[in-house]
């Protein structure tokens, strides 16, 4: 599976990676040796931890250097009044009578507990391509769905602020 990712997502996880080679991995290779000098490694609980965390270093740029191998880069511009990637839209959701405001991105950026939801997401499926006033149901699964209301559509910028999600 391809995963679509932004030109901004590929900038993210390159800087990410560049920090974990230079910085990180330094410091975790650091730590191992100090903690292998303390002596009986079968009973040495720093050694074990300074281990996991470089294992764990190296495991997570392996993941983004994959994710950026097999990405599909995708555009992040959309129309005026349409709904896109970066777009922050505001949903009713009838069912409910409730408005939620949500900032459509990639799935590497996604976490809904920040208002960020992937356009691979039921939601964000569903809202993508629409415009304010578009009453669009969202499949969940076959015999699931709701319907929400689109109230408004914001063009934010991109400004890289967003966080990737880490595994």
């Amino acid at each position: 599976m391809n995963n679509e990712l932004t030109q901004k997502d590929i900038e993210k996880m390159e800087e990410e990676i560049e920090y974990r080679k230079l910085v990180v991995r330094k410091q975790a290779l650091e730590d191992v040796k100090e903690a292998r000098a303390h002596g009986d490694l079968s009973e040495n609980f720093e050694y074990h931890a300074a281990k996991k965390f470089k294992n764990q270093n190296e495991s997570r740029i392996r993941y983004l250097e994959r994710m950026i191998k097999t990405a599909v880069i995708i555009s992040d511009e959309s129309a005026e009044d349409e709904v896109g990637i970066n777009n922050t839209v505001e949903v009713y959701f009838e069912e409910d009578k409730l408005t939620e405001t949500y900032k459509l991105v990639t799935t590497v950026r996604g976490n809904s507990l920040e208002g960020l939801i992937s356009t691979e997401s039921p939601l964000g499926k569903a809202l993508m391509g629409h415009k304010v006033g578009d009453r669009v149901y969202v499949e969940v699964n076959a015999d699931t769905g709701y319907y929400v209301v689109i109230r408004s559509i914001e063009n934010t910028v991109d400004d890289g602020s967003d966080k990737l999600r880490s595994f």
